[in-house]
């Protein structure tokens, strides 16, 4: 089922599975809406029950049909983390504390490109607005042009 989030406006689909998972949802809590959430967001989308309905009619054979499917193709589940494990990418994740506090990494330099042409720079002279204003700033306080 193609969706679009009504606040963010992503697009995004929910699978066979998901559908099943929101029909047995909004069956057992007998409820008039399913909340989808956004993928970009994370916002909830309401999608009323008579839509679900609409997109997989047949949704009970299909669960029986998927639950068949999963009884002849079992998967294993995902092993739980270790607390070896855990401690050893909390580790990792958090950075070394360097030696020195000043210290800063190299640059890396830039390749040069010999054949290709620089970008034009312009060679301007101080206008003379400019000119005026840096007098004005090198004059000290309390004294005027008159009186020097």
């Amino acid at each position: 089922m193609n969706l679009r989030c009504s606040f963010c406006q992503t697009p995004y689909t929910l699978s066979r599975v998901a559908m099943l998972d929101a029909l047995q949802e909004v069956d057992a809590g007998n409820l008039s809406h399913y909340d989808a959430h956004c993928p970009k967001c994370r916002r909830a989308t309401r999608i009323p029950r008579q839509k679900l309905e609409l997109a997989m009619p047949n949704w009970r054979e299909e669960l029986k049909q998927f639950e068949n499917e999963m009884k002849q193709n079992p998967q294993q589940e995902a092993p739980l983390p270790t607390a070896e494990s855990v401690t050893g990418a909390q580790a990792a994740a958090s950075p070394e504390p360097s030696a020195e506090k000043g210290s800063t990494k190299p640059k890396s330099e830039r390749p040069t490109t010999e054949g290709a042409p620089k970008g034009a720079s312009r060679q301007t002279t101080p206008s003379a607005d400019t000119q005026k204003s840096n007098e004005r700033r090198s004059t000290g306080k309390g004294t005027s042009k008159k009186s020097k």
